[in-house]
């Protein structure tokens, strides 16, 4: 998480809790037991449960507030504090690296308040669960992908939300993951002489994620490939694309070497490349 996002996260998670906070002096209600934190079952007031999870989460023992939240809304379903609880279990879940039980606290969040004033809160914390378990291009995006939908929810729902700048921010990062999985596939397909299955990876890059990095050597890549194959209208299409947007890079230099110093102008790209390449694809 950038350090906006853990700010902002801490800063209204905390504030959302201590609105209902009443200062109560309360016994430890928690519990270690073979390993696993456990409720002593004990029937108390809903403030008191509320107070000692906020305790619990001030302290950094943040399973222990969880599971103290989630006893709030056992114990008092139907009580307003048990709506407020249910989101402070999600985000202490999360606190705690425990993301799968902070995605389902915070999918129940939503699907039980769909109108609440926090629920963009409730997208952007599965988003971020999902985000610090993006692992390298090299296995699966599974992960990154459920982060870019979840912060794309966030976007498109709550615009105007705290959480929408850090989630743009983070739809741009999770993108660019995605291309360079992209990326790697493509060089594989290539390297094994695979040009035809290495080119459709290649326009995906270039194609569905325009705003990454990763662009200016898919282009390349589809320059080599195409040569590979003797197609060399469609190389010199991708070198000059390529040159147009991206003239001062070394993947330019590369291309432009490799189509033995033809000179590739603007006029050379064939403005509905773009669209023949995409619809090749779907």
């Amino acid at each position: 998480m950038t350090q906006f996002g853990q700010q902002q996260a801490y800063r209204n998670m905390m504030t959302i809790a201590a609105k209902t906070l009443m200062v109560l002096s309360v016994g430890i209600l928690l519990s270690a037991c073979s390993g696993k934190d456990k409720l002593k079952y004990e029937e108390r007031d809903v403030t008191t449960l509320y107070n000692a999870a906020f305790r619990y989460l001030e302290s950094g023992q943040n399973r222990y507030a969880a599971v103290a939240f989630d006893e709030v809304e056992r114990q008092h379903p139907y009580s307003s504090w048990a709506r407020r609880a249910q989101l402070m279990s999600a985000y202490s879940y999360y606190l705690a690296n425990q993301y799968e039980e902070a995605v389902l606290a915070a999918e129940r969040f939503i699907s039980l308040h769909p109108g609440n004033e926090h629920v963009d809160y409730a997208y952007y914390l599965m988003g971020l669960c999902y985000y610090e378990q993006i692992s390298d291009v090299q296995r699966d995006q599974k992960s990154t992908e459920l982060a870019l939908r979840s912060f794309a929810e966030v976007v498109r729902r709550f615009p105007y939300s705290d959480y929408a700048k850090d989630a743009r921010l983070k739809i741009d990062l999770t993108q660019d993951h995605l291309a360079g999985k992209e990326m790697e596939i493509g060089r594989f397909y290539q390297d094994s002489g695979e040009y035809f299955a290495a080119i459709n990876r290649f326009k995906t890059v270039a194609a569905k994620f325009q705003g990454s990095s990763h662009v200016p050597e898919a282009l390349h890549r589809l320059v080599e490939s195409y040569l590979a194959l003797g197609i060399v209208g469609e190389a010199k299409a991708a070198a000059a694309l390529l040159g147009h947007n991206y003239p001062g890079t070394r993947w330019y230099r590369y291309s432009y070497a490799l189509m033995e110093g033809k000179e590739l102008k603007d006029q050379d790209v064939d403005p509905s490349w773009f669209n023949r390449f995409w619809s090749s694809i779907f």
